[in-house]
C-alpha cells in the first residue's frame, strides 16, 4: 500500500489566473502557481497540483492577474531623478552640455545620489521593475539606496576623462569604483560593470584599461555609443573612424558589450553586433524625445544581437517605466518598417525581461520564471476597466496595462509592493527629499 507523501514546506505560493514565464518564447499558463522557498523559485506547476505538493508559510491568490517575470531596466542613470523636467524640448548636446551638466556640477554629491536613486527604486519597484542598470557617481550611494529599498542593483563603475565631485580624472573614477565593488561584490542584491561614458567623453587609453580590467574581472562594459548623427561625424573627423569601429579596435565589442542607444548603426554594424555577440540597451522614450532617432531593432534582432529595454534618466523621459518602453518599442518599430507584425509582444517582454538580464549576464539568475532563478516576479492585476476583457495576457501587458495595474512585485522572494502600495516604511520621507533637492537645484 503506498502512503502519501507530506507537503513540502516552502515559503511562499502564488497562484495567478495566468503566468508568462517567458522561458519557453511565447507560453502562457493558465490556473499556474509559483513555489517559493528562501528567495528561489522551486517549482511552476499547475495550482491544484501545487496545492497538493506544497504547504506554504504564505499563500497568494491571483485571481484576475498575470504573473511575469520582475522587469529588467537595462540602462539608466537612477540619480537624475531629482532632475526630472529640469530642462525639456532640447537636442542633446544643447541639454547636456547648457544644463545638465552645470546642474551636475553643482548639485551633485554623495547625498544628491542617494536620495534621488531611492526615489528611482521606488518608482521603478512601483512599475515592476526588479533590476536596474545604473550609470551614474557616486556608486557607492547608489548602493546605499537599492539596499535600503530592497532592490537588485547593477551598478556602473562610470569613467569619463573630466573632473565631477566624485573623482578629478580617469584613474581616480576606475581606482574609487572598483573599491565600491570590492565593498559591495558578495551583495547578494549588488552587481557591476565597467561603465564609460562614452567614445566622445572617454580616450584610447583609458578604453584599453577598461578593456583589460573587464577581462580580469569578468565585468560586462556598459557605455552609450552612435546615440546622435553628430557624435559620429564628431568621432570621424577626430579618428578617423566611426565610433563603434574605433571600440572595436580597441577590443572592446564582444559579448561583454552593452551599446546604449545604438540608434545610427550602417548594415556593417549591425553585422559586427552580431557576430561578435554584444548587447543593445535599447531607449525609445528618451532617443525620440531627445530626437536622437530610432534605433533599427528589428535588424539587430534578426543579426541575433541580444536587446533588452532601458528606460535612461528622468532628466531625459521622464518616466522610469518600462511598461511605456515596451509599447513605445513596439509602435516606433511598426512605425520605421512598415511592418504591422514587427517586434511582437512576446517578443517585446522577453526584451523588458530574458533580454535585459542577458545583457546584464544576469540571465541565470534573472529574467525568466524557472526553477533554481531569483524569485523576482511582478503580479498585473487585470480587474480595472481599461483592462477588460482580456483575450490575449501577453498582448495585454504589452498594448493595454501599464505600470499603475502593477500590484506586487517580490524581489529574491521579499514582497516590496503589495496590492498596489509600497511597503517601505519611510515612503513620506522619499517624496520629501525630491521635495527638498527641488528647492536647492531652482533657488
Amino acid at each position: 500500500m503506498q502512503t502519501a507523501q507530506a507537503p513540502v514546506a516552502i515559503d511562499l505560493l502564488i497562484e495567478a489566473r495566468w503566468i508568462i514565464p517567458v522561458e519557453p518564447a511565447g507560453v502562457v499558463l493558465e490556473h499556474h502557481a509559483v513555489a517559493v522557498s528562501n528567495g528561489r523559485i522551486v517549482d511552476l506547476l499547475p495550482a491544484e497540483e501545487a496545492r497538493q505538493r506544497y504547504a506554504p508559510v504564505e499563500l497568494r491568490l491571483l485571481d484576475e492577474h498575470v504573473l511575469i517575470p520582475g522587469l529588467v531596466n537595462a540602462h539608466s542613470h537612477a540619480a537624475m531623478n531629482l532632475l526630472r523636467g529640469y530642462a525639456d524640448d532640447l537636442p542633446l548636446m544643447r541639454w547636456l552640455s547648457e544644463h545638465i551638466w552645470p546642474a551636475e556640477q553643482e548639485h551633485v554629491s554623495h547625498d544628491f545620489v542617494r536620495d534621488g536613486t531611492a526615489l528611482a527604486c521606488a518608482e521603478m519597484l512601483r512599475g515592476g521593475i526588479t533590476c536596474f542598470n545604473d550609470m551614474y557617481f557616486f556608486p557607492d550611494a547608489a548602493a546605499e539606496a537599492a539596499i535600503d529599498l530592497g532592490m537588485r542593483a547593477v551598478l556602473g563603475i562610470v569613467v569619463i576623462e573630466f573632473p565631477s565631485a566624485w573623482a578629478s580624472d580617469a584613474d581616480q573614477y576606475i581606482s574609487r569604483g572598483l573599491a565600491v565593488r570590492d565593498r559591495h561584490k558578495s551583495h547578494p542584491l549588488l552587481h557591476f560593470t565597467l561603465s564609460p561614458h562614452a567614445p566622445y567623453t572617454v580616450s584610447d587609453a583609458t578604453f584599453e584599461r577598461i578593456r583589460t580590467l573587464a577581462e580580469q574581472l569578468d565585468l560586462p562594459i556598459h557605455t552609450h555609443v552612435h546615440e546622435t548623427q553628430s557624435e559620429i561625424e564628431q568621432s570621424i573627423a577626430q579618428y578617423g573612424v566611426r565610433p563603434l569601429e574605433r571600440l572595436h579596435r580597441i577590443g572592446l565589442v564582444g559579448p561583454g558589450l552593452i551599446a546604449v542607444h545604438a540608434v545610427h548603426l550602417d548594415a556593417d554594424e549591425i553585422a559586427l553586433l552580431g557576430r561578435e555577440g554584444s548587447s543593445v540597451a535599447h531607449c525609445p522614450s528618451s532617443n525620440m524625445k531627445l530626437a536622437s532617432g530610432a534605433a533599427p531593432v528589428t535588424a539587430l534582432m534578426a543579426a541575433g544581437v541580444n536587446v533588452g529595454l532601458g528606460s535612461d534618466g528622468a532628466a531625459s523621459n521622464n518616466r522610469l517605466d518600462l511598461f511605456q518602453e515596451m509599447r513605445q518599442a513596439g509602435l516606433l518599430a511598426k512605425l520605421t518598417t512598415g511592418d504591422a507584425a514587427a517586434l511582437p509582444a512576446a517578443q517585446l517582454l522577453h526584451m523588458a525581461t530574458l533580454g535585459g538580464a542577458r545583457a546584464l549576464g544576469l540571465d541565470h539568475l534573472i529574467g525568466s520564471i524557472r526553477p533554481g532563478k531569483s524569485a523576482d516576479l511582478c503580479a498585473v492585476a487585470f480587474d480595472a476597466f481599461e483592462t477588460r476583457p482580456c483575450y490575449a495576457p501577453m498582448s495585454h501587458i504589452v498594448y493595454a496595462a501599464g505600470r499603475e495595474h502593477v500590484s506586487e512585485v517580490w524581489v529574491a522572494g521579499q514582497a516590496l509592493v503589495s496590492r498596489g502600495i509600497m511597503l517601505h516604511p519611510h515612503n513620506n520621507e522619499l517624496k520629501a527629499r525630491g521635495r527638498l533637492w527641488q528647492n536647492k537645484v531652482i533657488k
